[in-house]
């Protein structure tokens, strides 16, 4: 099951850091996410987050948070968060 939680709003490619903006839900790290879009498609595991260049561990609705990502993304990518099923 998958579930929106946000999107990408930057990228940054010599570092290969995306800024995802959290629109729903909760992401944390440990979660494993898929980002969709025009030319993006592929799913990662999410090792650590950073909000204004400090560590956490998980993001809520409303915030942006920075994360390295195996693959170059764009602008408006959408970002799931994969949940196992209960």
């Amino acid at each position: 099951m998958e579930e929106e939680i946000g999107r990408i709003s930057h990228y940054f490619s010599k570092i290969g850091v995306a800024v995802i903006e959290v629109t729903a839900g909760l992401l944390r790290a440990g979660d494993t996410i898929h980002i969709k879009g025009h030319t993006t498609d592929f799913y990662q595991k999410v090792e650590s987050l950073q909000q204004e260049h400090q560590a956490v561990s998980e993001a809520v609705k409303g915030v942006s948070v920075g994360l390295k990502v195996k693959y170059p993304v764009r602008e408006h990518d959408v970002v799931f968060v994969a949940r196992e099923e209960a």
